[in-house]
């Protein structure tokens, strides 16, 4: 059996600990502008209908009282840090999966802890005990179905899907509660009458690949119960990327590529203090309608460099037609690799790029930065004072 821990409405019910004048309200962790989004809403905001990443002003307008609290992601770390010393106690299966959720398979711990579910229970009790906080926790015999049971009873919940009803449990599970499902997938879903996971059993593999491509198989593989991913204890980031909601909507050049190089200063940073290289860059853009575009690009050699990434970004941005003003620029990395890890040399080397230079550059900046703070030393053209 695998459990699927997913702490609730984490960073506001951290700050709803550390400040008894917030219990019981309404409260976002966001900035204070309008142009600012919700990271976490607490239960209690939620009940107007808020929910992570809508803009201020929309949460505004549907909870006049609401209360915003500026984030705190060093807080917020350390404390998950400690959640997941927690749940390493029950077992070493672990796989941390995000700040505030982690699966473990308990294969053999029944022998200690007992069953799967006082396994769930002691869970709970530690983190409420040691840290005042709530989860909820989903409990069944694959991974996927273990994190739709967490999400079953929030918040300070516990679903457990034995084995025996796990046939029954697919064959109710309303679709759109399958990772993975899009707006496009839906479409298809509703032309095919599929309502269920388990009225995916109703179509052939041919037709499903033809609706669905790859989803296709794993929609199949799943409404048989089927989940071949394993809990993986040698948890990696799979990517890196920051992003500013800007004061106003621009549209010339110079300012955006201002706000590409801030951000590629800083995914370059968390790259190089993980020790990580990347393979692939991409860029973010959303619009003045909300709407949103991404472009990326597989690069020839790993790069941690933040001038390389900037360099990648920025040609990125450039092949793009602007028609409208922009309210969000995001630059980010994928595909990480240990910075250790030998990679394919390349057969005609760009001589005029000196990698290893300007790595050596941004290594010593970054030594400065930690020591004195981020704002000691930048780039000449982020001193031109555009406030986000």
């Amino acid at each position: 059996m695998i459990l699927h821990i997913d702490m609730d409405a984490f960073f506001a019910a951290i700050e709803q600990r550390d400040n008894p004048t917030l219990k019981n309200k309404p409260v976002i962790i966001s900035g204070n502008s309008k142009r600012s989004v919700v990271a976490t809403a607490s239960y209690e905001a939620r009940k107007f209908g808020i929910h992570s990443a809508m803009p201020v002003f929309q949460a505004k307008q549907k909870c006049s009282h609401i209360i915003i609290v500026p984030g705190n992601m060093k807080k917020y770390q350390t404390i998950s840090k400690k959640i997941m010393e927690i749940i390493s106690h029950f077992s070493p299966l672990m796989e941390q999966v995000s700040i505030d959720e982690a699966y473990v398979d308990i294969k053999g711990c029944e022998r200690l802890f007992g069953s799967p579910e006082k396994i769930g229970q002691a869970i709970k009790k530690m983190i409420w005990n040691e840290l005042s906080l709530t989860c909820s926790v989903g409990i069944a015999p694959v991974k996927f179905l273990a994190k739709i049971a967490s999400d079953m009873n929030k918040p300070d919940g516990l679903t457990l899907i034995e084995p025996s009803r796990m046939k029954n449990f697919i064959c109710s599970l309303p679709i759109q509660k399958v990772a993975g499902i899009g707006k496009s997938a839906m479409k298809q879903m509703r032309l095919l009458q599929i309502k269920t996971l388990g009225d995916i059993n109703t179509y052939s593999l041919p037709i499903l690949t033809q609706k669905f491509g790859k989803l296709g198989q794993r929609l199949l593989d799943l409404s048989n119960g089927l989940d071949a991913s394993e809990v993986q204890t040698n948890y990696r980031r799979k990517s890196i990327s920051s992003e500013i909601t800007l004061a106003k909507d621009i549209f010339d050049f110079e300012t955006i590529k201002q706000m590409i190089l801030g951000r590629s200063q800083s995914v370059g940073r968390q790259l190089r203090k993980k020790k990580f290289v990347c393979e692939n860059v991409f860029i973010k853009l959303k619009f003045s309608d909300f709407s949103y575009i991404t472009r990326r690009k597989k690069l020839d050699a790993p790069i941690c460099s933040s001038s390389a990434i900037f360099n990648e970004a920025l040609s990125l941005y450039k092949k793009i037609q602007l028609k409208k003003r922009i309210r969000l620029v995001g630059v980010g990395v994928t595909a990480l690799k240990d910075k250790s890890t030998p990679v394919q040399m390349q057969l005609l080397p760009d001589l005029d790029k000196p990698k290893e230079q300007w790595e050596s550059v941004d290594t010593a900046v970054d030594l400065i930065s930690e020591k004195f703070g981020c704002d000691i030393i930048k780039k000449a053209s982020l001193n031109k004072r555009f406030k986000p």
